[in-house]
């Protein structure tokens, strides 16, 4: 009966239910992660923090200080400089807001003035009723109102909860990150463990030079913003460079949010001319990271081609939101990295292998196991 069948069909046949199998397996993943995403997404950030500071950990590790004090100095020397720059901000933003309470004030003027006095020939009663219009609005839709209200508190309680988790799982990271790694390297099998252990911690060097990466692109962001807003005069240039640089640490949205604050406060202190301007400004920045910075920098950081980049940002935003955006090129880093050292068929010694400096993480051609090699060698 078998010999009935083309072998071409047959081929097809079991091509065909192996892929079905396969993207089964990866659905079922995904929806897994998507169920508990409230542990998973903290978690995913922790790890991102734990490849952003474990750098200075061991440097003070090296320094002969103890582990958990290390963790400690800079754990709290990073949330001094965050909650630093957004005191600074919002201290900043508080300070210059009867400024520009009273520019505002001045602007609608100039508008309600326009729309009597300009082409539309508005009368004073026909503002009014919009005005009225507007209130009558607010108050009819109240509940609904209130209802988001309560729905974006829930959010907020929901993400200081996440916040709280993170800190925890950063903290028991970068104090035993190693034993933690080595207990899950010790269930793969034994013929087998080695290679997967140098596959880890590529993958891992492949995450740390991302972040060093994501950091560059944040300040060429904050950069070039902040001389488009000094150029045109907006007031508050340092606060917003700063928004910014906190904000493109989130994809798409934290730059969009950051950027249309300011093109608000152009709106309010520089007439409509001067928002065009500024929003320009940050369209063509946007362009830049988008389309130069995220592909070349993260993609030359991580060992990735630009188009991978901008499709792993693609598909991680249409998979799962602004948290798939934010972990779609990190997964991609550190899978690429890891499947790269399982393809090579002679590994080092785990031990030769630095988490977080190794060569096979960096921009260049050398295999990974020649890059460790040029490294024994530069070290004997």
């Amino acid at each position: 009966m078998t010999g009935l069948i083309p072998r071409g069909l047959r081929v097809g046949a079991a091509l065909a239910w192996r892929f079905i199998v396969v993207i089964a397996a990866l659905y079922a993943v995904v929806w897994l992660m998507g169920y508990l995403s409230a542990v998973v997404i903290p978690v995913s950030i922790a790890l991102l923090l734990s490849a952003l500071m474990a750098p200075a950990v061991a440097k003070l590790v090296a320094w002969r200080f103890p582990r958990g004090l290390a963790t400690g100095i800079v754990l709290i020397a990073g949330l001094a400089v965050l909650g630093g720059l957004l005191t600074f901000v919002i201290t900043q933003f508080s300070s210059g807001l009867p400024q520009l309470q009273q520019q505002l004030n001045n602007s609608l003027n100039q508008i309600k003035d326009w729309l009597i006095n300009g082409p539309l020939h508005l009368r004073q009663e026909q503002i009014q009723d919009f005005i009225n219009q507007a209130i009558g609005f607010i108050q009819n839709n109240q509940s609904s109102l209130t209802t988001t209200a309560l729905t974006t508190a829930g959010t907020i309680g929901e993400i200081l909860t996440g916040f709280v988790l993170t800190l925890f799982v950063t903290i028991f990271f970068l104090a035993g990150g190693d034993n933690i790694y080595s207990f899950l390297v010790r269930g793969v099998p034994a013929r087998v463990r080695r290679r997967v252990d140098v596959a880890g911690r590529r993958g891992f060097a492949s995450l740390v030079s991302y972040i060093r990466a994501t950091a560059a692109v944040a300040v060429v962001d904050a950069v070039g913003i902040g001389i488009g807003l000094w150029i045109v005069g907006v007031p508050l240039v340092i606060p917003l460079a700063t928004l910014v640089f906190l904000g493109a640490f989130i994809p798409i949205i934290g730059a969009v949010l950051a950027g249309g604050v300011a093109v608000l406060i152009a709106l309010v202190t520089k007439s409509f001319i001067g928002a065009v301007i500024v929003l320009a400004i940050v369209i063509g920045v946007m362009q830049l990271e988008s389309h130069i910075l995220q592909p070349l920098l993260l993609g030359r950081a991580v060992r990735l081609h630009p188009l991978a980049v901008v499709l792993a940002i693609a598909t991680g935003l249409v998979a799962a939101g602004i948290a798939g955006a934010l972990l779609a090129v990190p997964l991609l880093a550190v899978l690429n990295a890891g499947i790269r050292s399982l393809l090579h068929e002679h590994d080092p010694d785990p031990a030769t292998v630095d988490a977080l400096h190794s060569k096979a993480a960096q921009p260049n051609d050398a295999k990974p196991d020649e890059a460790d090699a040029e490294k024994d060698n530069e070290k004997k």
